[in-house]
């Protein structure tokens, strides 16, 4: 058994039970150790799981884009919303399908979708208006059984950058969740998710605790400064959401698009009202 260094680890987990305390660290490279720890420190017992590159190698990564938002500050359904030749919808499965295989989109129930490959999934959210953790669990629910783990994203992304999901597929290790994280601000939809916590999400699901936070506070979760991001994108696009029509057209411009004349009449209407 290789010798460690405990302060390079993270504490993630802590359980006392009587005399026996039992704890799980991760290595923010990586591996996995845990230990146990008898009669109050007189003997304990390592047990070290290295989880590298090669060994993520096995595991069959897929991807999830949730477009089920009511799309209230932009005004038009940003699913269907054009971006050069694609829909926004279109062209977020076409890039996330540049690194992971397969996708599945979660969908509001009544929503109509642009028109996608035909080796894309569509789910249906059971309940609306429940955040990110409801299309995540309904994302899971369609792609468990064909990958082990996924990243989850939305919609309104275009400018998302392939090399993001490939760095977080290789943080993934033995974690349960990769999360980039900005100050005190998680990224739910930018991040990779393990399909064995299912049920874990549907716990906080059937418990109306909705928030994405509590499932990281579960899990075994690697939390990723976003700055460690911009080697792979440099401008964090993956994380700029097009929450309104502003946020729209300056993306339409930094790609190199032109938005058509009717939706630009419908936008300025609602960039108006506001």
């Amino acid at each position: 058994m290789p010798v460690v260094s405990l302060p390079r680890f993270q504490r993630v987990w802590d359980q006392v039970t009587g005399k026996k305390v039992q704890a799980s660290l991760v290595d923010p490279n990586g591996g996995f150790l845990r230990f146990e720890e008898y009669n109050a420190g007189r003997h304990i017992v390592y047990t070290w799981y290295p989880m590298n590159e090669s060994q993520m190698e096995g595991l069959k990564i897929g991807g999830l884009v949730l477009c089920g938002g009511r799309s209230r500050r932009m005004g038009l359904d940003k699913a269907s919303l054009p971006f050069g030749s694609e829909t926004m919808l279109s062209r977020v499965v076409r890039k996330l399908s540049q690194v992971v295989s397969p996708i599945a989109v979660v969908a509001a129930q009544d929503q109509t979708l642009p028109e996608l490959p035909d080796s894309v999934l569509v789910a249906r959210d059971l309940e609306a208006n429940r955040g990110p953790l409801q299309g995540l669990f309904s994302g899971m629910r369609c792609l468990q059984g064909s990958v082990d783990a996924l990243f989850a994203t939305s919609c309104d992304v275009p400018l998302l950058s392939p090399a993001f999901v490939q760095r977080l597929i290789k943080l993934l290790g033995a974690h349960d969740v990769v999360v980039p994280v900005d100050t005190k601000y998680h990224h739910p939809l930018a991040a990779m998710y393990h399909i064995r916590i299912i049920g874990q999400v549907q716990e906080l699901l059937d418990s109306n605790r909705l928030r994405p936070i509590h499932l990281y506070d579960q899990v075994h979760t690697r939390r990723i400064d976003v700055e460690e991001m911009r080697s792979v994108d440099p401008n964090l696009n993956t994380l700029a959401n097009l929450n309104r029509p502003e946020d729209y057209l300056a993306a339409l411009q930094t790609a190199g698009f032109s938005v058509p004349r009717d939706v630009y009449s419908t936008l300025q209407n609602t960039i108006d009202d506001d």
